[in-house]
């Protein structure tokens, strides 16, 4: 059968790769899509949805059992694991499917199988019905990541899981380990704790979301344990024993190992890349720890191949992920797009209470060497947070002394990872403090928070 031609081949239809193949139709191209498993990826189907609509459920729950401070009632309140995960699913499959419309919507072609390159330019698919053989000018790897594991934590899907079981748990936990404190491992401690899970954190590095800024994390890690979970810093699990029914897990801990006892565990410990079996190494792709090195414009040194998304490094989120396929889609049309600035990409977490930051932390902007002005403006200050019943929280901001420009952002309490944009537009306008300053905030908002850390940054908050 003669190989079908395309300008552009994307291998995986996650965040990364559909929006690329969306983007360079748009452009005009004639672009083919692989995917071995789902439309939409990990980020729809097992990741970045699944866990919002569980973790809405848990809010909700949460909500529910404070109706008395809103002036209301209600008795018995309980839960149904199982209807909780067939809606998160069910979330998930309408938005899965949701994507193969915009792909024939586009005109796309979509090849459903595993994909090799074996040459520049051709791509072979391993799909039910034998190989199909497909050539362009142009691919972009987009084939994303997948959990880490380490050796002796592996997952059983019984005693042990990945995100994936959590996803889809055969059984509530009773007691319960998170190995790893980042964005995953947090996100599923807060879901079973706040559905009252007896629930252990463990995390070697010195803090809990070691990757936010210092007071970010210490905020959040004191509701954590006001919330009833137990944080292990500085500590690492060294072994599990499993038994029937039972995990003993070996945690070493400030020099000396202690053992306690679980029913289920969780290991959140990293992602790596999907690069096995792509042929890459063979075309001269270079890869180190897992994923594709790549220059600013995601391109991989071979002629014509391109990686974008978790499989070109951090930060693994699947909005940079996006954001890379319309540049390369651009870029392979003609076009002459802007690099994707890393430091401008807000991470969110959708823990209790909820995490988001852009830029530079405090520490990270003084070791790159700024003379730093910093603001800070706690929730209890506002007026929308407190009518929330949502008191808790805190928003930091970062300047540049000399220049007055926005370094960073950081924030933790209700709905910030809703807030966060308008700082993420700031650093891309290449905001000052006194452009933030004169910007008129509606009230009652959570926003004016955003306004008063500023004002706070140079002595000039209002209500605090």
């Amino acid at each position: 059968m003669a190989a079908k031609s395309f300008d552009m081949i994307v291998v995986g239809a996650g965040p990364g790769g559909y929006v690329a193949a969306i983007r360079g139709a748009q452009l005009g191209l004639n672009v083919a899509i692989v995917e071995r498993e789902h439309m939409g990826g990990i980020c729809l189907n097992w990741g970045c949805i699944p866990t919002k609509a569980m973790l809405r459920s848990s809010e909700v729950f949460h909500l529910m059992h404070r109706a008395k401070e809103f002036g209301l009632s209600a008795d018995n309140i309980n839960y149904d694991l199982e209807a909780v995960v067939k809606r998160s699913r069910g979330v998930a499959s309408q938005l899965s499917g949701g994507i193969s419309h915009l792909m024939k919507k586009n005109k796309i072609t979509t090849v459903m199988g595993e994909a090799t390159v074996t040459a520049k330019g051709k791509v072979s698919v391993k799909t039910e019905k034998g190989a199909e053989e497909l050539t362009a000018k142009h691919i972009v790897l987009a084939t994303g990541a997948r959990a880490r594991e380490l050796p002796g934590l592996e997952a059983d899907g019984d005693l042990v899981w990945t995100y994936k079981h959590a996803l889809t748990p055969p059984r509530m936990p009773k007691k319960l380990l998170v190995i790893g404190s980042g964005a995953i491992g947090i996100e599923f401690a807060s879901f079973y704790n706040t559905l009252g899970a007896d629930t252990t954190v463990v995390e070697v590095m010195d803090r809990v979301l070691p990757v936010e800024d210092a007071e970010i994390s210490a905020f959040a890690k004191k509701q954590f344990v006001k919330q009833g979970m137990k944080i292990m810093e500085k500590a690492m699990v060294k072994k599990l024993d499993r038994a029937k029914g039972k995990v003993t897990a070996h945690i070493e801990t400030g020099g000396k190992v202690e053992t306690q006892e679980f029913d289920t565990v969780i290991s959140a410990v990293g992602i790596v890349g999907n690069v096995e079996g792509l042929g890459l190494e063979a075309l001269g792709v270079q890869i180190d720890r897992t994923h594709v090195v790549v220059d600013e414009y995601c391109r991989t040194g071979v002629e014509g191949i391109y990686a974008i998304g978790d499989i070109a490094g951090a930060p693994w989120l699947a909005h940079k992920a996006s954001h890379e396929g319309v540049m390369v889609a651009e870029m392979i049309a003609g076009q002459k797009p802007h690099a994707v600035r890393t430091e401008s990409i807000a991470g969110c977490t959708y823990c209790h209470p909820q995490v988001a930051s852009v830029g530079y932390t405090e520490a990270k902007a003084k070791e790159l060497g700024y003379d730093v002005k910093v603001g800070r403006f706690p929730f209890v200050g506002n007026g929308k947070a407190i009518a929330l019943g949502e008191p808790e929280g805190m928003v930091k901001t970062v300047f540049d002394a000399k220049t007055g420009e926005l370094l960073g952002a950081h924030m933790v309490g209700a709905e910030v990872t809703e807030l966060i944009q308008g700082y993420v537009v700031g650093r891309q306008l290449e905001t000052t403090e006194e452009d933030l300053m004169q910007t008129v905030f509606p009230h009652p908002t959570l926003s004016e928070m955003m306004h008063e850390s500023v004002l706070d940054a140079y002595g000039r908050a209002i209500h605090f």
